[in-house]
């Protein structure tokens, strides 16, 4: 073996180790969360909005800073889809226990001609307590649902006032720094839901 050689036999084991240690020591990037719903984090659409809640009160992501929020858009007189998401929101905040009250639930009306502020408040009586219904003009909803890529269109009935709507039926979720993290489909299960929100502020 000639001396070059013989060097290089010497010091590769020292310098193997020495790397191993700096690489055990270099901070690790954190796992990526493995979500149950859709990770639409850095989105850019669905990021903040302007409207009255159903005690008057204008609202926006700010007025939430600090929670996780879930927010839902249907309207009042919807026979199924929309009951059944607030049941589960409800369950949602069950499951969470002692983060529950870091949860805000809020549920945006598709129908401002019929869901007036006394009947937003009336129908969120029969949920939470917690939960905020809110709302705005037609013309101001439009530009709202197209930032948020929610679909909703009028299906006329027997009388002018007894139309009903279709619309999209799924719901966002953002962090408590106000950041649209998460899209979870309808019937994805409150328990899915729940791991995720409990994810996102044991993140903070």
């Amino acid at each position: 073996m000639n001396k070059r050689h013989a060097l290089k036999a010497l010091f590769l084991p020292g310098i193997t180790v020495v790397a191993a240690q700096l690489a055990a020591c270099s901070p690790q990037p954190p796992p990526k969360p493995q979500f149950k719903s859709i990770d639409v984090t850095g989105a850019p659409y669905a990021n903040d909005f302007a409207l009255i809640d159903h005690n008057g009160m204008p609202r926006s992501m700010a007025d939430f800073a600090g929670k996780a929020v879930l927010i839902f858009f249907g309207f009042t007189q919807c026979p199924d889809v929309c009951p059944t998401t607030l049941v589960e929101a409800q369950q949602v905040r069950q499951l969470l226990g002692a983060d529950a009250a870091r949860l805000q639930v809020l549920f945006v009306t598709l129908d401002p001609e019929r869901d007036s502020q006394a009947v937003l408040k009336a129908y969120m009586a029969n949920f939470d307590p917690s939960f905020l219904a809110l709302y705005t003009t037609p013309e101001k909803l439009a530009v709202l649902a197209k930032d948020y890529k929610v679909y909703y269109k009028k299906v006329e009935g027997k009388t002018p006032t007894s139309y009903t709507l279709d619309h999209s039926a799924g719901s966002y979720v953002y962090d408590p720094q106000g950041r649209v993290r998460l899209y979870t489909r309808y019937g994805s299960g409150a328990a899915n839901l729940a791991a995720d929100i409990g994810f996102l502020l044991k993140a903070v």
